[in-house]
């Protein structure tokens, strides 16, 4: 399929997502000068734009600047698996979790009353336990609520199921389409989209760049995996990459096989995350993690491919469904998500200072961010509400170690897990090694 971009960019080529959303990726204007606002947002992915959307929408008189260093959906927002789920990264109890549930709907509803066509199906997710101890797992998690290896097979058919756990809140999205219609409807808001303008540093009062600085009594920092390149934020979130292949559209008689006919998403109960959805086209969509945190947090264009990863994706997916074996895999792509040292998501506004935050999704953020941007809307604006005494309003995550002991731990945690793998597919029990690294992993 070509790409609607024009001529010289590259946005387009990053995923499956970027070149099959029907917008143009031409940037849009860059900052230029100084400019004076009541909110700064530094980041144009959806916690950004759902933060700025909430505000506009609460009160349209308000002055809202975003500024973007690439274009609106560059990052994570436009590159994810396309789940829009419940998850959080740690549990925070009752209050949390319903907030989250509450999430998913919201997303679906803001994009249906905004006309925007992102693919929502919301078919819940299927959790296969394909071993006796992602078994013991899923009976840990939900005791007797656990499908059985038959009930799971009426929803996805897999090799050597046992049984599997299912929620109904999750929906499988396009996420070009959701994070490129809510740049659009933010700027028909009346909100002023600065893309190709990095922020150079986040200050109380003030956003710099290289060509003017947007100066606002609250300054929302909305920059995920890219946290570590701003001044004073190395060791705040790190960056770890989770990569994604794509099918061509399958036929009829391969879904036959497989299921999905809700478009459910899926997984299964191993250690090293993996993750799939059925899109609307009919591809089989397929990521997971393994792929090495990089020295100092670095960043960089490479290592969104990594060919051993995307080789260990396809093996996976073929011991899955072995009738994948004759189609062809069209798309290749990966992006950093951001992880804070407890694995545990926050969003805050420190009132001295005027600074904001969300982040930390841990790659479950396609629904937190809506979470965190209708709670800063009630924080920016003073507001008491259910949300703003949400558990993870206000929370700290403690700074990740120095380099090059986070570099090292962090890649001996993602080794341990695929090793972790391996010892319960020989032993059938659960990982000695797993049970060690949980402290480092934040027990998730």
């Amino acid at each position: 399929m070509g790409s609607p971009l024009s001529a010289g960019s590259s946005v387009g080529g990053l995923s499956l997502w970027h070149q099959t959303t029907p917008t143009d990726w031409t940037p849009r204007p860059s900052l230029v000068g100084d400019v004076e606002a009541d909110v700064a947002v530094v980041g144009a992915g959806y916690t950004g734009l759902w933060t700025a959307y909430y505000l506009a929408e609460a009160d349209p008189s308000l002055r809202i600047v975003v500024v973007e260093a690439e274009v609106a959906g560059f990052g994570a927002s436009g590159r994810n698996g396309g789940w829009c789920s419940a998850l959080f990264p740690t549990s925070l109890g009752a209050a949390q979790d319903a907030a989250m549930r509450a999430s998913v709907d919201e997303v679906g509803r803001v994009s249906d009353a905004e006309g925007i066509d992102c693919h929502f199906a919301k078919g819940g997710t299927i959790v296969l336990a394909r071993s006796r101890a992602q078994l013991a797992r899923a009976r840990a998690e939900l005791g007797d609520e656990v499908l059985s290896a038959s009930e799971a097979g009426e929803r996805l058919r897999a090799t050597r199921t046992l049984g599997a756990t299912y929620t109904p809140d999750c929906a499988a999205i396009h996420p070009g389409r959701l994070v490129r219609g809510l740049a659009d409807v933010v700027t028909r808001q009346g909100v002023s989209l600065h893309e190709r303008t990095p922020a150079l540093s986040i200050e109380p009062g003030v956003v710099r760049t290289r060509r003017g600085s947007v100066r606002a009594p609250y300054v929302v920092r909305a920059t995920e995996g890219f946290t570590a390149r701003l001044p004073g934020l190395a060791r705040e979130v790190i960056p770890v990459y989770s990569l994604v292949i794509a099918s061509e559209p399958l036929p009829r008689s391969v879904w036959d096989e497989i299921g999905l006919e809700r478009r459910e998403t899926f997984s299964d109960h191993r250690h090293l995350i993996i993750y799939g959805q059925r899109t609307a086209d009919d591809r089989l969509v397929f990521g997971g993690r393994g792929a090495p945190y990089h020295l100092g947090s670095r960043i960089s264009p490479a290592f969104d491919r990594d060919p051993r990863v995307f080789a260990g994706l396809h093996a996976t997916l073929l011991d899955l469904f072995p009738v994948l074996a004759g189609s062809r895999f069209t798309h290749a792509w990966g992006g950093p998500l951001g992880i804070p040292r407890d694995w545990c998501a926050s969003v805050g506004l420190d009132r001295s200072t005027g600074l904001a935050w969300a982040g930390g999704y841990v790659g479950d953020g396609v629904a937190t961010t809506n979470l965190a941007g209708r709670t800063l809307r009630d924080l920016i604006l003073s507001r008491d509400t259910g949300l703003t005494a949400l558990p993870w309003v206000g929370h700290r995550s403690p700074a990740w170690e120095p380099e090059p002991f986070r570099w090292l731990g962090v890649n001996a945690g993602l080794r341990a897990m695929t090793l972790a793998d391996a010892e319960e597919a020989v032993t059938g029990r659960p990982s000695l090694v797993a049970r060690a690294m949980a402290p480092l992993l934040g027990g998730h």
